[in-house]
């Protein structure tokens, strides 16, 4: 479980959010730009620090302003998707993909494996020795969702995944976060403009305007 009871102030309103996120769960948020969606990605990566509040991830805190509980970036088990797929593109898709086990320095063997792994789940290992600067907007997707699931996190963002994207790399990119999410069992937000998008991915809808959720509504059952 998910959990994230946080405040920001932010230049023109203050960001106030409380939500929880189950296991195998995808919690969509929408809004308007400047509500607040890519804020609290942001703030559960570590990459921008809550006025106050708490996150945790199950038992772990990993963030608490009264107990002075800040984990670091590199220490929260989150894997995060970037709006523009953020892969390297002087790297291979293979290096891509493991970059994440390579920085936490597992032993090769287990980077191999891991990695091999998920190019085949992604169906992208025909393209492993390919400069991903080389790839069409769907493969760099694909390429960027391998590199944070990789590493087995305990939380996956995605922020608008879908919108660099054609009709047809949308549909399959959507059925890969959903078996991703739902075989690992991990909790997953996901930001999106598009109603669309939302009802065809998400379990669960958060609307935020001006920081705050206004509208909540439960997608469970309209997916086969």
């Amino acid at each position: 479980m998910f959990n994230c009871n946080v405040r920001k102030q932010l230049r023109d309103f203050t960001l106030d959010v409380s939500f929880q996120v189950g296991r195998g769960e995808i919690l969509v948020l929408m809004g308007d730009n400047g509500a607040g969606k890519t804020t609290v990605l942001r703030m559960t990566a570590g990459l921008l620090t809550p006025t106050s509040g708490t996150i945790r991830i199950g038992d772990r805190i990993l963030f608490d302003n009264a107990a002075h509980i800040d984990v670091p970036v590199e220490n929260r088990q989150t894997g995060y998707v970037f709006q523009n797929s953020a892969v390297f593109p002087h790297m291979t898709v293979r290096d891509n993909v493991s970059f994440g086990l390579r920085a936490r320095r597992l032993d090769p063997e287990t980077i191999a494996a891991r990695t091999a792994d998920w190019l085949e789940r992604l169906t992208i290992d025909d393209l492993a020795d390919v400069r991903a600067g080389q790839l069409s907007g769907g493969q760099k997707q694909r390429v960027a969702l391998a590199r944070a699931m990789v590493t087995e996190p305990s939380l996956l963002m995605l922020d608008e995944p879908f919108t660099a994207l054609d009709a047809k790399n949308q549909a399959a990119v959507r059925e890969w976060i959903r078996l991703c999410v739902h075989e690992h069992d991990i909790p997953c937000l996901l930001v999106t403009h598009a109603v669309g998008d939302a009802e065809a991915v998400g379990d669960r809808l958060c609307v935020l305007e001006q920081g705050r959720i206004v509208r909540e509504e439960n997608f469970s059952g309209t997916h086969g």
